[in-house]
């Protein structure tokens, strides 16, 4: 998908914002609600944040495995991303929450790196990496670094990421790539989270 594309500083592939915030993202929502309360409802949609006065994308499920977004859209294509950081802006609805993203390393071998709130250790195995998540309340920026995740699982080196995926539950502002770790006044505005200042 961005192969071809000239790739520096900030690369975006879902901003909740715009008209079509998961025009590059295949949704897959469970059908299986076997409880009755409002709680276990699946959905994936547009809501209001109001910690944020904003508008996000909300993945709620009680089955997390079955609810997610994926990108790129299209099962056969792959993002072609060479931009090492992946960041992620969501916010903790204190459940069950996962993510994951697809690399290609130098081999030419594909590996996962799936991190979750819910695995308390981290397992490195020849395909898939696992490893635990801290949520701090309210919103989080997540980073991660593919290029040292490769390195020190694998012994090998990062070439590009080839998909993300998203797991309920959880609500995301923005997922972008960066070239490296930016400072928040290196960040451009559209790329911050700006949450109201406490004026007691």
């Amino acid at each position: 998908m961005f192969r071809n594309t000239f790739q520096s500083g900030f690369l975006s592939i879902l901003y909740s914002l715009g008209n079509e915030p998961l025009q590059l993202w295949s949704s897959h929502v469970s059908t299986d609600d076997s409880q009755d309360d409002d709680t276990s409802f699946s959905h994936i949609e547009q809501v209001a944040d109001d910690l944020i006065s904003s508008t996000v994308i909300e993945l709620v499920s009680p089955n997390l495995a079955t609810t997610f977004i994926s990108c790129p859209r299209d099962p056969a294509r792959t993002l072609g991303i060479k931009l090492p950081y992946l960041v992620l802006i969501v916010k903790n609805l204190d459940r069950y929450f996962s993510f994951e993203a697809e690399v290609l390393d130098d081999k030419g071998e594909t590996r996962r790196f799936r991190a979750s709130n819910y695995q308390m250790t981290t397992r490195v195995k020849p395909y898939i990496t696992t490893m635990p998540m801290r949520l701090d309340p309210g919103w989080n920026q997540i980073i991660l670094n593919l290029s040292d995740y490769v390195k020190k699982a694998y012994g090998t080196n990062y070439s590009e990421t080839a998909r993300v995926t998203v797991h309920a539950n959880c609500r995301i502002r923005r997922i972008y790539f960066t070239d490296r770790i930016y400072s928040e006044d290196e960040l451009p505005a559209e790329f911050k989270l700006f949450l109201p200042i406490d004026k007691n």
